[in-house]
């Protein structure tokens, strides 16, 4: 099939897709007398979730880290598509939960939301266990990232982590967008 015509395709079916599931939860919960708007960010072509996607519940302290990575993502003035990517490693890496030294099941000696390591200088276990450090530490990687705003996030977020499994984060990119859209003005 012709590569032209295959992604107008799969473009024209992400935006039905995207559609639906955006308006539809909200369409089928809103309350006409308490209902507010949703702020849903534009994503240009490159930021369009690539390949399938996985989502998972999210209980209080999932909830919490997402409300840290935004704050700290606020803080550093950046906006909300490096809260996207953000969240989206960190749903890759940990699931969202500050995870601290695994034993045996343990990647190298990698802490926290972001599964970083101290030995390769993202900061000592207590830094990178601390969410709002350890997601400044990744903004930062972010930052130095040429034209990080307008490639995959796959990519942004491998140039960053340099992961054994580069295109993995491509998975959480709907979740992640939901999850900054719902909490970016909360």
């Amino acid at each position: 099939m012709n590569t032209i015509f295959r992604k107008s395709m799969l473009s024209v079916a992400g935006l039905a897709f995207a559609g639906g599931v955006f308006a539809g939860p909200i369409a089928a919960h809103a309350n006409p007398v308490d209902a507010k708007p949703v702020a849903v960010a534009v994503q240009s072509a490159a930021q369009k979730p690539q390949g399938d996607q996985s989502r998972i519940s999210l209980n209080d302290e999932q909830t919490a880290n997402v409300k840290a990575i935004i704050a700290a993502t606020k803080k550093a003035g950046l906006p909300e598509r490096a809260a996207v990517i953000s969240i989206a490693t960190s749903l890759q890496e940990s699931k969202l939960e500050n995870l601290g030294h695994l034993g045996d099941l343990n990647d190298h000696d990698s802490l926290g939301l972001f599964q970083q390591r101290p030995s390769s200088g993202w900061g000592t276990p207590e830094q990178i266990t601390d969410p709002a450090y350890s997601t400044t530490a990744f903004l930062k990687g972010l930052k130095q990232v040429d034209g990080w705003q307008d490639m995959a996030l796959t990519d942004a977020a491998q140039t960053v982590q340099v992961s054994a499994y580069p295109d993995a984060y491509a998975q959480w990119e709907q979740q992640a967008t939901d999850l900054v859209a719902q909490h970016w003005n909360s």
